[in-house]
């Protein structure tokens, strides 16, 4: 068990070598959409890497309706491990719309000996997402 303190420790240490060992600059917020972002998400069960509509709900229905008209070109030329979640929760509460790419192994943030897996999830798997949107983003943007 780690402390709250350990814990913080151990993420800064992952997210500060991830950077070192795979230093790009990602899309992440900078969409131009409003409501659309990309994350990369790491805890002591599992990592993922996702699409999220935050918006407003009248937003992102619309946004969705255009993500799930191109599900078939997302899921044969560029991520077909993709999980569409039109509804789904956050801890928080806060309801989003979804579109991630889990990482399908025992991993933790608190387990160094996972880190490099999840590194390359990562680096190989958000370039496809960036790859998807800077194709598609003109479908994808509101009008």
């Amino acid at each position: 068990m780690f402390s709250k303190e350990e814990s913080r420790q151990l993420r800064q240490t992952f997210w500060t070598s991830f950077g070192k060992s795979f230093p790009r600059k990602w899309i992440l917020y900078d969409t131009k959409i409003k409501g659309l972002q990309f994350k990369f998400y790491f805890d002591t069960k599992k990592a993922f890497v996702a699409l999220d509509l935050e918006d407003d709900l009248e937003n992102r229905i619309n946004i969705w309706e255009k993500l799930e008209s191109l599900k078939t070109i997302i899921k044969t030329d560029y991520l077909p491990e993709a999980h569409f979640e039109e509804t789904y929760f956050l801890d928080n509460g806060k309801e989003i719309s979804r579109i991630f790419v889990p990482l399908n192994e025992k991993v933790s943030i608190h387990n160094k000996n996972t880190w490099q897996t999840v590194m390359v999830f990562f680096n190989a798997t958000m370039p496809q997402f960036e790859a998807f949107f800077e194709d598609y983003k003109d479908i994808i943007k509101p009008e």
